[in-house]
């Protein structure tokens, strides 16, 4: 969430930030009508009480009776004039609170600007892209054919775009969520097991509502929503909590299944594991001083990195534009990794710091040192890796001829020594 008084003191600000994600600014003027007619409001009322208590001083003094009931009898048409505004100033809030949290988050001035994908910026490629002296196959005929990936029983069990993971499959998909952890525990994040489901506070604070609302599956009896991602449980920690400055930074990392109920476009990503309904993701999450957040935010994308590069695979860092970047986000930096097989860059991270546009969402602060005002802390996530495509990569770009995958040695202590995947 955006705070008020940027808007109100630098409209122009938001509304060139709003078009340069390729989005409506109209709202703005909304906005800051409702914030004017709700500081009026609060004014009158304010003017009403001052009044109220000066004349109730008063009346403590009166002696004669009868003037004594005039000013009482005043009074309470006072207190029904601030019940009412009350009242009108509880509606103007929740209106107001409506515009607001639909706001994006305003993207940082090194956010190249730009409409939409084709205007991200590549900044690095890092390795060499695998070679074979045979047409490599794809992991939707790689898969089957090593009896790991089983999408007919998938669409059985469940419906389009589920699969299962078989034998040597589960076992290296596990294998990886493992690694992922050990390595980022190195890297000096604390483990957490989070709530696969989490309520309506939980889903707003990390900014998914409103604005993702068609794209979550939801317990209504409950009312409770399945994790998109670990980012959302991660920013709940802490949520309606003042931290101490000292606590800062806190480095998290978890594992998750994410449920997704998005929309596939006809034609793209139809074959394969790439898009689903639910995959696995290992995420990685920051807490820290507005003061250190750039410094973080270059620590994860290179702990992110450091994940491709264990595994042996080619991967690229592209910077997102401003029509580009998400809901929350200031600055985002994408992590593909090369799939030998689908002859394409697959995305497996996305690593943003998005300032303290979820901790104003969520009211998570902390209380500087010098036991100064509490200060709205900074977020930042990333994901660390992405599955099922790090997997795609992986089995993709180690086959071998006779059809066998060769497990890359990260992997290995997690497969019980095992090489090879054979046919």
């Amino acid at each position: 969430m955006l705070d008020i008084n940027l808007i109100r003191e630098n409209p122009e600000l938001v509304r060139t930030a709003l078009k340069n994600r390729q989005m409506d600014a109209s709202s703005i003027d909304d906005i800051l009508l409702q914030d004017e007619k709700r500081r009026t409001l609060l004014t009158e009322v304010e003017k009403l009480k001052a009044e109220r208590n000066v004349v109730s001083k008063e009346i403590s003094k009166i002696k004669d009776t009868g003037e004594r009931e005039k000013k009482i009898s005043a009074m309470r048409e006072v207190g029904d004039k601030i019940a009412a505004l009350d009242k009108e100033v509880a509606g103007v809030e929740l209106e107001l609170s409506s515009l607001t949290s639909a706001l994006p988050n305003v993207p940082d001035e090194r956010t190249p600007i730009g409409a939409s994908e084709e205007d991200n910026i590549v900044l690095r490629t890092v390795g060499q892209l695998p070679t074979f002296n045979f047409a490599p196959k794809a992991h939707w005929d790689l898969g089957p054919a090593l009896g790991v990936i089983d999408f007919e029983r998938g669409t059985k069990i469940t419906g389009s775009r589920f699969y299962v993971l078989s034998g040597a499959g589960a076992q290296l998909q596990r294998a990886l969520i493992a690694f992922m952890l050990d390595l980022h525990i190195k890297q000096g994040y604390t483990e957490k097991y989070l709530p696969f489901m989490v309520k309506h506070d939980t889903v707003y604070g990390a900014g998914q509502l409103p604005k993702f609302a068609e794209n979550l599956y939801k317990d209504h009896e409950e009312d409770l929503y399945f994790v998109p991602t670990a980012e959302v449980p991660l920013t709940g920690i802490h949520m309606d909590e003042i931290l101490e400055e000292a606590q800062l930074p806190l480095l998290y990392t978890a594992y998750t299944p994410c449920f997704r109920r998005e929309k596939m476009s006809a034609g793209r990503d139809v074959r394969g594991i790439k898009r689903g309904h639910q995959f696995d993701k290992v995420e990685m999450y920051m807490y820290a001083k507005p003061e250190d957040s750039d410094e973080l935010l270059e620590k994860m994308l290179k702990d992110s990195e450091a994940t491709c590069t264990a595994l042996g695979l080619p991967y690229r860092v592209k910077q997102l534009c401003t029509g580009d970047i998400g809901f929350g986000s200031a600055i985002t930096y994408d992590i593909e990794v090369w799939a030998a097989g689908c002859n394409e860059w697959l995305e497996v991270s996305s690593v943003s710091t998005v300032r303290d546009f979820q901790a104003r969402r969520a009211n998570i602060k902390y209380r500087p040192a010098d036991g100064g005002k509490a200060r709205f802390a900074h977020t930042l996530n990333g994901s660390g890796l992405g599955l099922p495509r790090t997997l795609i990569a992986v089995i993709e770009n180690n086959q071998q001829d006779d059809g066998s995958v060769i497990i890359p040695e990260a992997l290995r202590p997690w497969m019980g020594g095992v090489d090879f995947i054979k046919p």
